[in-house]
This record gives structure tokens, sequence and C-alpha cells, in this order.
């Protein structure tokens, strides 16, 4: 009987070694894009540029006078600018990532074969 679970084990573990490749360059990269997409929303949601934009009219503070919609208009603008730069450097991190993601078992596998060569 445990023989016959060894065989199934080391089986199992050759199957594996196989279907790895194909796992990680389609489910799995499909998994490391959800979770960069997932990454990216709750960073876009953290900063909210669209919502500033949104505001960008409406004065802070209950200053309706004409110098506190001024100062409100600019400082909006400011902060879209910056949240908008933070936002789109956080996506191409994201994307860095996912290709990390792709690229790093060809690394690995050059790594392995410069190293035994």
């Amino acid at each position: 009987m445990p023989i016959l679970v060894l065989q199934r084990l080391a089986l199992e573990a050759i199957l594996d070694f196989f279907y790895w490749p194909f796992w990680w360059y389609s489910k799995g990269a499909a998994h490391a894009a959800k979770w960069c997409a997932h990454l990216f929303r709750n960073i876009e949601n953290s900063l909210a540029p669209g919502l500033w934009l949104k505001n960008i009219f409406v004065p802070m503070y209950g200053q309706y006078d004409w110098q506190g919609r001024l100062v409100s208009f600019f400082m909006r603008l400011i902060q879209i600018i910056f949240r908008g730069i933070a936002a789109l450097v956080f996506l191409l991190v994201c994307f860095g990532l996912f290709l990390v993601w792709l690229v790093l078992p060809v690394i690995v596998l050059y790594g392995l074969v410069s190293a035994i060569l």
C-alpha cells in the first residue's frame, strides 16, 4: 500500500512539473493581472483624482467669495495634477510587476542554464 502512495505522489510531482509552465502563463498570468488591477483600483480609490476633478469648482470651507473660489480652484488643480502623476507612476509600477511575473521564469531558466554550462 505505501508503495502505491509513493508512486502516485511521484507521478503527480512529475505531472505538476510539466504542467507548471502552462499554468504560469495562463491561469497564473490571469491571476497576476487581476491582482495588479485590484491593487491599482485600491490606489485609485485612495488617491481619488476623479473626485477632486469633479469638485474643482466647488469652493473649499464654504468660502464663496472670489478669493476663496480662486484659492480652492488652484489648490484642487495642484492636487489633481500630483495625484494623477502618483496614480500614473503606480500604474507603471503595477505594469512592471506584471512584466516581472511574465519574465521571471525565463530569467531563472537562463540563470540555471548558464550556471550549468
